[in-house]
């Protein structure tokens, strides 16, 4: 009886360490796959927004470009001219809201 226990714990050791060790390799492996795996989508991440950069780059320099407004599409230059056009309202309106202040106080 005593050869039978002894062999019983052998055998349940074994299988303990066996056991053990095809569960850290599976954890392993799946730690690994999953760190590959966000590696990947990091350089696809990465690669989509450099040719989104690319291709605004691209849109800017072309000459002409036109680019959508509410009111249709519009030149490159027509929208740098609306826009100092406003700038130059904005500081005037500024500027007379000041005087109007300074005349009230």
């Amino acid at each position: 009886m005593q050869n039978q226990v002894l062999q019983a714990f052998f055998l349940g050791r074994a299988f303990a360490e066996v056991l053990s060790e095809k569960v850290e390799d599976g954890v392993t492996n799946a730690l690994s796959e999953l760190g590959k795996f966000d590696a990947e989508q990091r350089e696809n991440l990465r690669q989509f927004i450099a040719e989104v950069q690319s291709r605004a780059a691209n849109d800017v320099t072309q000459e002409g470009a036109e680019i959508a407004t509410v009111d249709g599409p519009v030149s490159a230059d027509e929208l740098q001219e609306t826009l100092d056009k406003l700038r130059a309202e904005i500081a005037s309106l500024k500027s007379e809201l000041k005087n109007y202040r300074d005349n009230q106080g």
